[in-house]
């Protein structure tokens, strides 16, 4: 089987549970994505968006911390 994808296949084939948990969904200003939770801050882990503009936006690279409350 083959299977073509933007989603990376630690996703789709999840060995560990434990280390996804943690992991949400999450869509900010149009923009899907997903982060873990921080304290009162989500980190951004993922983009999945299918607008390449999306990915040059400095404010929801992956690694960047966006609040909780917006």
């Amino acid at each position: 089987m083959i299977i073509h994808s933007i989603v990376p296949p630690e996703l789709i084939f999840q060995d560990n549970a434990e280390h996804f948990s943690g992991q949400m969904s999450l869509t900010r200003n149009g923009i899907p994505m997903i982060v873990e939770q921080s304290g009162n801050m989500y980190k951004v882990i993922r983009i999945m968006s299918s607008d390449p503009a999306d990915y040059l936006r400095m404010d929801f690279h992956p690694g960047s911390y966006i609040s909780l409350y917006e």
